[in-house]
C-alpha cells in the first residue's frame, strides 16, 4: 500500500487547506492519476482533479507531486516510493482541492495572438515552407500549456501581469515562424516589464517541462530581437 497525501481545499468550506491521506493499494504500471481515481471510487468521491487526454498530450492533469511538478498520468507511482504528496499548481487560485483557476493564464495566451498572422492571399495553394525553416519550430510547437514553467517559476508569483515562460514560448513559435508576417508584432508583445524582461533566468522552467523544452532560450531569443530592433530599428 502507498499512502498518497492530497492537498484539500473547498473555498466554500474551508478556511485553509489541509492534506488528507490515503492508501491506495499497489500495483504495476500504476501512474498517479490512476492512483486518483482508485481514491475517487473507492474512498472518496468528493475528491477534485482534472483530467483529459490520460495519454501527456492535453496537459491538463499537471500537478506538483513530490516535489516536483509533473503530468499524473505520466507519472509512475512505483518511482515516488511508499509517501507521494500531492499539490496543486502554485501560483494561481485553487478552486476545489487539485483544479486551478486557469483563466488568466489563458487570457494571457489570447492576448499573444496564437495563431498565423499573414493576410496574403492564400490562392489554392498551402502556405510553403522550407525544412530548414520548419525545423525551427520542431520543439516550439510540442508545448502542452499544461503550465508546469508557469507554476515553477518565481516571477510568476511577484509579478501576477508577466507573461510567463510557457507563454513567452508560444510567442517565439510565432516569431519564428517564416509564414507568420506580424514579427514586429510579436517582439512588441514580449518587450515590456511584464513580459521577456521579467524573466530573470532561474531555469525551473526548463527543469520541469513534461516535454523538455527550452523556455528559457525562447525567451532569449526574443530579448535579442528586441534589443536589435532598439539599437539598430531592423525587425529581425
Amino acid at each position: 500500500m502507498a499512502t498518497v497525501s492530497v492537498f484539500r481545499f473547498d473555498p466554500e468550506l474551508d478556511e485553509r487547506g489541509y492534506f488528507d491521506d490515503f492508501h491506495v493499494p499497489d500495483r504495476e504500471g500504476q501512474t498517479v492519476l490512476e492512483a486518483l481515481f482508485h481514491i475517487l471510487e473507492h474512498e472518496d468521491g468528493s475528491i477534485g482533479f482534472r483530467y483529459a487526454c490520460r495519454g501527456a498530450v492535453c496537459g491538463s492533469c499537471a500537478m506538483h507531486i513530490n516535489g516536483r511538478y509533473r503530468l499524473s498520468c505520466a507519472t509512475q507511482m512505483a518511482d515516488l516510493g511508499d509517501k507521494v504528496v500531492i499539490r496543486p499548481l502554485y501560483h494561481m487560485p485553487v478552486i476545489r482541492d487539485l483544479v486551478v483557476d486557469m483563466d488568466k493564464f489563458f487570457e494571457k495566451y489570447e492576448r499573444l495572438r496564437p495563431w498565423l498572422v499573414n493576410e496574403t492571399p492564400l490562392g489554392d495553394k498551402e502556405r510553403l515552407q522550407s525544412p530548414e525553416d520548419r525545423a525551427k519550430l520542431d520543439k516550439l510547437v510540442d508545448c502542452i500549456l499544461c503550465a508546469c514553467c508557469q507554476a515553477s517559476c518565481p516571477f510568476t508569483q511577484t509579478d501576477p501581469e508577466y507573461i510567463g515562460p510557457a507563454l513567452l514560448l508560444k510567442l517565439d513559435r510565432f516569431y519564428s515562424d517564416s509564414r507568420d508576417l506580424a514579427t514586429a508584432d510579436r517582439i512588441e508583445a514580449g518587450d515590456t516589464e511584464h513580459g521577456v524582461w521579467r524573466c530573470h533566468t532561474a531555469y525551473n522552467c526548463i527543469e520541469v517541462c513534461p516535454k523538455d523544452l527550452n523556455p528559457t532560450a525562447s525567451i532569449a531569443r526574443l530579448k535579442g530581437a528586441a534589443i536589435r530592433r532598439q539599437f539598430t530599428g531592423r525587425v529581425e
